[in-house]
């Protein structure tokens, strides 16, 4: 179950959402939320650094302004969100503001969290949209928990499909998804599995699929089905099923069953984020 949920607060419209999210989650097993926003002195510093000493006193003042701006902004957020949950009459705990760095705090915090939720717009650090995919792509793979990433209104899920390659990645994400419950067992579940054309091959697939269903089922996950799609590109797969057509959630490990340890949307991760229309449940 779901015990504690940590929230990226962002002044993005996608944190209300997030926040949402990690509220209903909460409120499904009694649990807390954790609201963390960010101050990233590194990346302010590098912003503002100039050249000889009239230049260094400007970008002095200009990092003190930008600093103080910035913290100030995520004092507000910190107390929307408090404001937010205690409204909907769910606990919360820890909520602060990290300046550490950016990544560092929240994978320090990650540690001892079941769950972090951000919005897919979620830029992580206000200056810099573009660091989104970057900053995402190292919690991803140096995180202790899964992320759960959404988007602009609250999931209502009911069919979730799970990408599975019988990966170690693609089974820890599956093992935190039917430990997490996240949105309860009461869902429409296909375990997809992408192959190629050759008996051999189908036969594999056909005992991963099926192990990964006996799994779920063990774990109170009732409606199960599997799926097995013939020589596709897994990245080009996971976008398609992250279109909503046949899914409420997908359920994918970061990285892909190869030789080197590669992000499954390391090259495609703007396109995942852009284009996804359901929510992504993620894990290394």
């Amino acid at each position: 179950m779901t015990q504690r949920i940590l929230v990226v607060l962002d002044p993005d419209s996608d944190t209300p959402v997030a926040t949402d999210t990690a509220i209903a989650i909460a409120r499904r097993y009694g649990g807390e939320v954790t609201g963390l926003a960010f101050i990233d002195r590194a990346s302010i510093g590098a912003d503002t650094v100039g050249s000889g000493i009239g230049s260094y006193y400007y970008a002095e003042k200009l990092r003190k302004s930008l600093t103080d701006e910035i913290r100030q902004r995520a004092a507000e957020l910190i107390a929307e969100f408090a404001e937010r949950v205690e409204a909907a009459g769910v606990r919360h705990s820890g909520d602060r503001v990290g300046e550490e760095g950016l990544v560092k705090d929240l994978l320090s915090e990650m540690r001892t969290h079941d769950l972090l939720v951000a919005g897919r717009e979620s830029h992580f650090y206000y200056a810099e949209p573009e660091r989104r995919t970057h900053t995402l792509a190292k919690v991803l793979e140096d995180g202790a928990a899964p992320t759960l990433i959404v988007g602009g209104e609250e999931p209502e899920v009911r069919r979730v499909a799970v990408a599975y390659d019988g990966s170690a990645s693609a089974a820890r994400t599956l093992q935190k998804f039917a430990h997490l419950r996240p949105f309860g067992t009461d869902l429409d579940i296909e375990i997809v599995h992408v192959r190629g054309d050759s008996n051999e091959d189908r036969l594999v697939s056909d005992r991963l699929r099926d192990d990964a269903a006996a799994y779920l089922l063990a774990h109170g996950f009732e409606r199960v089905t599997t799926t097995g799609i013939e020589n596709r590109n897994p990245a080009e797969a996971i976008c398609e099923l992250a279109q909503g057509d046949r899914a409420d959630l997908v359920v994918s490990g970061a990285y892909a069953k190869t030789g080197l340890r590669k992000l499954v949307f390391g090259s495609s991760a703007s396109r995942l984020l852009d284009q996804a229309k359901v929510p992504l449940f993620l894990y290394h």
